[in-house]
């Protein structure tokens, strides 16, 4: 019979998921309904009205190393982030990026294992794999012309989410998801306001449609998904989270098809079933905080 241990890791499993999940809708949704010319203003309306909702919802300051701790994760997961990945989107085929960022579970466990002494275990490792492999077959067909730099973007982006992953985790006992999400969204999104400003100056008047697509990348994909992400962090393993952001293109290829009218071939419905095992193998007896190299 399922404990209650592994209840709750599979409901912090499902919550994490929603985080990948609304991230993979976002190229959809930029590509759509979000004016391209402004990458650095784009990036600042998702971090910065996001990170003030949090904090008006839980009205504290951070206090101590959190002043500079909330500095490294904006940059590493929200400021720096957000702006390598629009490089990358522009300078890659999407398949490209997309295959470069399905190696952040693997990467997050090197880095849990060296920072928090989690032990990858077989299992998690074997997921990742799969869903790496998953990925490839979902969007091999669709590789285009590679560029040097836009290479570098998207690695470079991987890396620094996963590391600033791996460091929420470690500071995690200190504040709550809510918090932590505000804390590091809000210094993100300052730090990019001057940037913005500076090379794009004012934004631009948008229509209605716009609008409403900020107001969902914003408050749906950015503030409700990082509570849900580092929620999940708190109380799972770092690579068992990870494992759940190989969701984030399979949502992005699923919406192609859904609402783009593109028809998938066996080969990606394959790869689709590669990313869900890879990612449901990594969740098997992976609940709780545990001792670290559990599996």
């Amino acid at each position: 019979m399922e404990t209650n241990g592994a209840r709750g890791g599979w409901r912090w499993g499902l919550l994490g998921a929603v985080a990948p999940v609304t991230w993979g809708s976002v190229y959809f949704v930029t590509l759509h309904w979000i004016p391209p010319e402004e990458p650095l203003t784009a990036a600042l309306l998702r971090a910065l009205p996001a990170g003030l909702l949090l904090l008006a919802v839980r009205r504290r300051l951070p206090r101590g190393a959190w002043w500079w701790r909330a500095g490294v994760l904006g940059v590493l997961n929200c400021g720096a982030f957000f702006v390598l990945v629009y490089l990358a989107s522009k300078l890659l085929p999407t398949a490209v990026a997309a295959m470069l960022m399905s190696l952040s579970p693997l990467v997050m466990m090197l880095l849990a294992w060296a920072l928090l002494n989690e032990r990858p275990t077989v299992r998690r490792l074997a997921g990742g794999a799969l869903g790496v492999l998953g990925v490839v077959l979902m969007l091999a067909s669709s590789i285009g012309p590679i560029d040097g730099w836009g290479v570098i973007s998207s690695l470079t982006a991987m890396g620094m989410y996963a590391l600033g992953s791996v460091l929420a985790k470690r500071w995690s006992g200190h504040v709550d998801a809510v918090t932590a999400s505000a804390w590091q969204l809000t210094a993100g999104g300052l730090l990019l306001l001057p940037i913005a400003l500076a090379f794009e100056g004012a934004p631009s008047l948008v229509d209605a449609e716009a609008v409403v697509a900020y107001a969902y990348v914003s408050v749906i994909a950015t503030a409700l998904a990082f509570v849900c992400w580092f929620g999940a962090l708190r109380r799972l393993h770092a690579g068992q989270v990870g494992l759940l952001g190989l969701l984030n293109p399979v949502t992005g290829v699923l919406l192609g098809m859904l609402a783009g009218g593109e028809l998938l071939s066996m080969l990606q419905w394959l790869g689709i079933a590669a990313v869900l095992a890879g990612v449901l193998l990594g969740q098997v007896l992976g609940s709780g905080r545990g001792r670290a190299g559990s599996a």
